[in-house]
């Protein structure tokens, strides 16, 4: 099959863990564990997300006394898929000799009046309590919000409307190439409508939603998204939580999951499962391989009852 596979941002990053990189560096073992196996077997597409790194480099930038102004989310963006994309690519090099394996920076496209841009939701960088929060958001202009277990920085998170580089990665694919892209949503960019001429948009692209559009496009057989729990929970964190094993799109969709954890997860699993009569599953990472053998977390499989 051909797989495109999500990673969640915290695959680097766990939650409380400080953002050394030789924190990273110990976790990404973790992740060619889990991916490698299913590699022997499909082609593979991987993306990411970059919450933690992009958030840990805007506050470098905004701090740095060098830079008259703060670098932009859009080349901070491109900072974290050379990062993550070469930590991937170095270890699953060495977990799979002979291999061809391409890290490539992705660009996706947005609209320049999506109303994203005047809601910011999209949660990067780590928690905080909510004074040092509100301090930070008074003095750097940053949008907050309430997250599980504190407050943290939210900022704009357009739709992804076409990813730049599909053609290139159908390519490599065809090659026989492993390819990390699209990695935490990609870059974002908008387009003149005249020219055609690129501008980086302040913003983060949502990286699940992204991952579905890209697993449309390149034809993909099934979506992967490999998160920190093992599965979608309806209720979750109350006393009627229980596990959802398998659900159409249209179940998923009344679930009414969070935008902040579940809901874009569920919502990019329903997309690629109704565009494309694929499927799509969402689970833990460890159990990356357990899962496309339908033994471990939740399916989304078509609606066979729609004409």
């Amino acid at each position: 099959m051909r797989i495109v596979i999500a990673l969640g941002g915290n695959a680097l990053l766990h939650r409380g863990e400080r953002p050394d990189a030789a924190v990273q560096e110990a976790n990404i073992d973790r992740v060619t564990t889990a991916i490698a196996a299913l590699a022997q077997e499909h082609e593979i597409v991987i993306t990411h997300g970059n919450g933690p790194q992009i958030g840990l480099l805007a506050v470098e930038s905004a701090a740095d006394p060098a830079l008259s102004t703060p670098y932009p989310l859009d080349l901070l963006g491109a900072q974290t898929q050379g990062l993550i994309g070469s930590l991937l690519a170095r270890t699953l090099h060495d977990a799979l000799p002979g291999r061809r394996i391409a890290a490539l920076v992705t660009h996706t496209l947005v609209r320049a009046d999506d109303p994203a841009f005047d809601h910011p939701t999209k949660f990067v960088g780590q928690v905080y309590p909510y004074e040092v929060a509100s301090t930070l958001a008074r003095k750097r202009g940053w949008h907050i919000a309430a997250d599980t277990i504190g407050w943290r920085r939210v900022v704009p998170s357009p739709a992804p409307e076409r990813i730049l580089e599909t053609d290139t990665v159908h390519e490599l694919l065809n090659s026989g190439t492993l390819v990390i892209c699209a990695g935490g949503g990609g870059v974002p960019v908008t387009a003149d409508q005249d020219t055609g001429a690129l501008t980086g948009a302040e913003a983060v692209i949502d990286k699940d939603l992204t991952a579905a559009l890209l697993a449309e496009d390149l034809k993909a057989d099934f979506l992967l998204i490999l998160t920190d729990v093992p599965c979608v929970y309806a209720g979750y964190g109350t006393p009627d939580q229980r596990p959802v094993l398998g659900a159409t799109p249209a179940e998923l969709r009344r679930g009414g999951f969070p935008d902040g954890s579940m809901g874009p997860k569920t919502e990019a699993a329903a997309r690629f499962v109704e565009r494309t009569g694929g499927l799509a599953a969402i689970g833990s990472l460890d159990a990356a391989y357990e899962i496309v053998h339908g033994r471990s977390g939740t399916l989304v499989r078509p609606d066979l009852t729609v004409a």
